[in-house]
């Protein structure tokens, strides 16, 4: 009964903050429903250490004490009833503590960064915040046994459908984080299009900021389109709500296009009809697994690819990230440097002011 209250709480908590994809959890099997929910929770509680009502007492400290409770989690000790919904999960799936710490990393970045010179800077902390949240599904998720490719082509794709979210939350909250002193957009690409901090707290939509916004959801877009191999390579029980996730935060790139790109006073949504009307196409997606097979040409373009840019994390964990997928898209080393996979191998990234600071 405990448990069965504890992934009650967990449920309750993803269908009031996290409406759409809390509807492609529905649509799981009941033990991963229940796996997928704790594993939020414990996602939105460490982001509301730094965003939530309490962030004003926020401090390395607190951080640190979180991080030692998530080692207690792992190593069955829970503090209260959500983390035991979490200890419960780790006992029936083999989760990694890796990524939740990494998470944890990536809160300690947010305090302490509000702007990002360049997209190297800000992959990294989208990493860090929800390319983590793919790393953590796939072991709840499973592999198909029949699946052609890689396991690492598939946490490769995980973790590329985090960072496509992250940056559609990035791109849909524009408006929202100013009012905060923040802006989760990089520092040059804004200047390149004759922008910078003062045109967002300003929040006025011009030709400018519509050919900045164009750019930023390609980007988004392209990361969806990495995430897709891997999404038909999961366990068939499992594709279905992932194709659906994917395809609904899409729809939110959609929806800021729709509102003529203003996402400075407008707030980008996808109706209930909408989102109902995606669930058979994703089942349809679900349905064709793919069997892919890389050509010379993307052969020779992945090798200079990894020459050039070394792989990021390979320190601990060689699976969570290998070049393969994004080099494999992009026709030339210049394009995948700009567009897919922009490295910076240090962590601590110093804070940049903006023009209208």
């Amino acid at each position: 009964m405990f448990l069965e209250e504890a992934y009650e709480r967990c449920r309750n908590i993803c269908a009031e903050y996290a409406k759409t994809f809390y509807l492609g959890t529905l649509l799981m099997t009941e033990e991963r429903q229940k796996a997928i929910w704790a594993i939020y929770v414990w996602c939105r509680r460490t982001d509301e250490l730094v965003d939530g009502p309490n962030a004003a007492y926020m401090s390395s400290a607190v951080l640190d004490r979180w991080e030692e409770r998530l080692h207690d989690i792992f190593n069955g000790r829970p503090y209260d009833m959500l983390d035991a919904a979490l200890t419960d999960t780790i006992y029936k799936f083999p989760l990694d503590i890796k990524p939740f710490r990494d998470m944890i990393e990536g809160m300690r970045m947010d305090t302490k960064n509000f702007r990002y010179e360049n997209f190297q800077e800000l992959y990294l902390y989208c990493y860090y915040v929800a390319g983590t949240v793919g790393l953590m599904s796939v072991p709840v998720m499973g592999i198909a046994p029949e699946s052609p490719v890689s396991a690492q082509s598939i946490y490769n794709s995980a973790l590329y459908l985090g960072i496509g979210n992250q940056l559609t939350n990035i791109l849909r909250d524009v408006g929202e984080d100013s009012l905060r002193g923040r802006v989760y957009l990089p520092q040059d690409e804004l200047a390149q299009f004759g922008l910078c901090d003062r045109d967002i707290f300003s929040r006025k939509v011009n030709d400018g900021w519509r050919e900045f916004m164009k750019q930023q959801i390609t980007r988004a877009r392209f990361y969806f389109n990495q995430a897709e191999e891997g999404a038909s390579q999961l366990d068939k029980a499992s594709r279905w709500p992932v194709w659906s996730s994917l395809l609904l935060y899409r729809k939110i790139l959609d929806a800021i296009e729709e509102n003529d790109y203003d996402n400075l006073t407008k707030r980008a949504y996808v109706g209930r009809t909408k989102k109902l009307l995606t669930l058979p196409l994703a089942y349809s997606r679900a349905q064709s697994a793919t069997h892919p097979g890389l050509s010379g040409t993307r052969n020779i373009t992945r090798q200079k690819a990894v020459s050039m840019i070394p792989p990021l994390f390979l320190d601990e964990s060689p699976i969570y990230f290998v070049l393969d997928m994004c080099a494999a898209s992009c026709s030339n080393t210049s394009q995948l440097f700009e567009i897919c996979t922009p490295i910076n191998q240090t962590r601590n990234i110093t804070r940049q002011k903006g023009c209208g600071k």
